[in-house]
């Protein structure tokens, strides 16, 4: 998307969006009804679609690093739930101004693909039988946008109102209903099943220049599998949808045009850098801004690597907050992990800083010079060592003094051009082996295979070569392989933002907070401070963000979530 953020800044189409709620959409209509004459035209303002996901409320940086806190395997920095750990340590309420800006932002963008997809449908019987081949695969791409914002949408806040057009955002804010959650993953299932059809391959895509960040089939039937698998679990409970996630990604893997990385650490030099391989990557998010000017809409850059990096002073003149934080118990016990690459790759055991001997700073450092991490995980080691590194690892995916060259390094505090993740390859062969085993209830022969190639290539072997080292045991129940891919989908996918919502649909984001503060006190005594979420993660409401109390109080037909109304 490096090429969008350019072609974003001469949009004569600009669609700008200022809404507060629902009804308050406010709009740019610079000759609008003259605009998207052809494909060219067309193509620019779904950029502007596309444009909605480097804001403040999308994946710069609440969906990806701040509600996505805290988790089993992580928590954010300190131990008072006030300023900045007021969000990840689930400490708010209705009125928290990050869950409104995530709100409007998710609506805004709803907004402009409903406006593109109307327009573009208006315009498209002017077009030579070129524009229209073209047409058509936009209106897929915009279609699977929207698809994306409103998976967001129900996941994060439950039961929201379902805007097929623009024309509904004249209404006045009392009269919006809350659709019912399996209404909205209806709608979104026809669209991907529209884009499904629609979308060429990103390996076969003859339609568009450059389609690097862009959607492709791939990227329709690996969210499509993630819509079904988040439909089959908590609160929807429709598990008929089981088998509708394991054919939907027998299809993606069956058909060869994506596969994984041979190196899981290419993955990060990949996305710290700007480079793009719709090998595995099947929606990434592109942030790039060659400086900062203060201007958000100029600014097309994320904190990426900054709120979630290696914590950092002194480096090129500025620092990385690395606001998050490893749980150390996740670390002790990953299984296997003195063979798993991806155990170390995770997670830093050092930060930058001052070096007090040679007074250079920026300098790699190690967190505890008494010992390091396999020292600090012993049970017998001394409280000064673990209480340094339970509140001290922090990821090691987005350290930018490692990975990010210097063509891409971006000199600020807060910001980076670091790409996010949203759904890579590896993610849709775990979300084939978890649905094959609930929808079998037991595990099939692909089922090994799906969870096996990734672990393989953890383990640094060929992905299509059986190994005694890296397969797990044949012959495992129903439970025990449903336990194997959740552990998995931490392994692989650590800190990637997918661990809270995993164990929301599962049902037991609850109750991991509790057992994951029971092992922390275990471990360290006085580790129950540094893990602040556990004295206000609450059960039957946690699970889903409120409805931003300012809409709550115009939306009048609308309940508020479980649990955030007292």
């Amino acid at each position: 998307m490096k090429n969008i953020k350019y072609y974003l800044y001469t949009l004569i189409c600009a669609i700008t969006v200022s809404s507060c709620s629902l009804d308050e959409t406010s709009y740019t209509e610079v000759e609008k009804p003259n605009y998207m004459n052809n494909a060219a035209e067309a193509q620019n303002v779904l950029l502007g679609v596309y444009r909605n996901m480097v804001e403040e409320g999308m994946y710069r940086y609440h969906l990806s690093l701040l509600f996505t806190l805290p988790s089993d395997i992580a928590k954010c920095q300190g131990n008072s739930p006030d300023g900045l750990r007021l969000v990840p340590s689930n400490s708010y309420t209705s009125t928290q101004s990050e869950v409104q800006t995530t709100w409007t932002n998710l609506y805004d963008a709803v907004y402009d693909a409903n406006d593109f997809i109307e327009r573009i449908q208006h315009k498209i019987g002017g077009y030579d039988d070129v524009d229209k081949q073209k047409a058509i695969v936009f209106i897929a791409e915009a279609r699977c946008l929207r698809a994306l914002y409103y998976f967001e949408l129900v996941r994060w806040y439950g039961h929201v109102t379902l805007m097929t057009s623009t024309k509904q955002s004249n209404e006045h804010p009392s009269t919006f209903t809350q659709a019912d959650a399996a209404e909205v993953y209806r709608f979104m299932e026809e669209d991907l099943v529209y884009a499904v059809e629609n979308l060429p391959y990103a390996i076969d895509d003859r339609f568009r220049g450059d389609n690097s960040f862009r959607l492709s089939k791939g990227a329709a039937l690996g969210l499509l599998t993630k819509v079904y698998a988040t439909w089959a679990g908590h609160p929807v409970n429709d598990t008929s949808k089981w088998e509708a996630a394991a054919k939907t990604a027998k299809k993606l893997v069956e058909s060869g045009k994506h596969h994984l990385l041979s190196d899981y650490e290419q993955l990060w030099k990949n996305t710290c850098n700007g480079i793009w391989d719709a090998d595995e990557s099947l929606i990434e998010v592109s942030f790039y801004s060659p400086a900062i000017t203060g201007v958000a809409a100029s600014d097309p850059s994320g904190r990426i690597g900054k709120w979630n990096g290696v914590a950092a002073s002194g480096i090129k003149g500025v620092r990385n907050a690395g606001n998050w934080r490893v749980i150390p118990t996740f670390l002790r016990d990953w299984k296997d992990h003195d063979n798993d690459k991806r155990w170390a790759i995770s997670f830093a055991d050092h930060k930058y800083g001052k070096n007090t001997a040679t007074g250079e700073d920026g300098v790699k450092l190690p967190i505890n010079t008494s010992g390091n991490i396999n020292d600090a995980l012993q049970e017998d080691a001394k409280d000064n060592l673990k209480k340094s590194y339970m509140d001290g690892i922090c990821p090691g995916k987005w350290d930018t003094e490692k990975y990010v060259n210097d063509a891409n390094y971006l000199v600020e505090a807060n910001l980076s051009n670091i790409n996010w993740y949203i759904l890579r390859y590896a993610d849709v062969l775990l979300l084939y082996a978890e649905a094959l085993n609930e929808w079998k209830q037991g595990p099939t022969t692909d089922a090994y295979e799906a969870i096996n190639m990734v672990r393989r290539r953890g383990f640094g072997l060929p992905v299509n070569t059986a190994s005694s080292r890296s397969d797990l045991q044949a012959g495992m129940s129903y439970t025990e392989f449903q336990e194997a891919v959740r552990n998995e989908r931490a392994y692989e996918l650590a800190f990637e933002g997918h661990r809270r919502q995993d164990l929301t649909r599962w049902g037991i984001y609850y109750e991991s907070v509790r057992e994951t503060a029971q092992d922390i006190v275990d471990w360290y005594s006085d580790g129950a401070q540094f893990y602040i979420a556990a004295d206000y993660t609450k059960k039957n409401k946690h699970e889903l963000l409120p409805i931003p109390q300012r809409d709550l109080d115009l939306l009048t037909k609308y309940n508020q979530n479980p649990g955030w109304d007292k």
